[in-house]
């Protein structure tokens, strides 16, 4: 157990940055990620982006949708 511990010390007395990227680096192996979803979901971003800066959609504000659904639900 005094290793884990050791580790835990060294981990937090790294530099911020540092400790961001180790934190990345831990949360991806929790969660690895799947290359073919995340080229579909990249794919379908850079569709809507598309729509959005050629006009072809309206955009609606948050503020407005978050009020239409407290008014549906409430």
């Amino acid at each position: 157990m005094r290793k884990t511990e050791d580790l835990f010390d060294e981990a937090i007395s790294l530099p911020v940055e540092k400790r961001t990227l180790l934190v990345d680096k831990l949360l991806q192996s929790l969660n690895p990620a799947l290359s073919d979803i995340d080229k579909l979901w990249a794919e379908e971003a850079e569709k809507r982006l598309k729509e959005i800066t050629e006009g072809s959609v309206r955009t609606i504000p948050g503020e407005e949708v978050f009020t239409k659904i407290r008014e549906i639900f409430s």
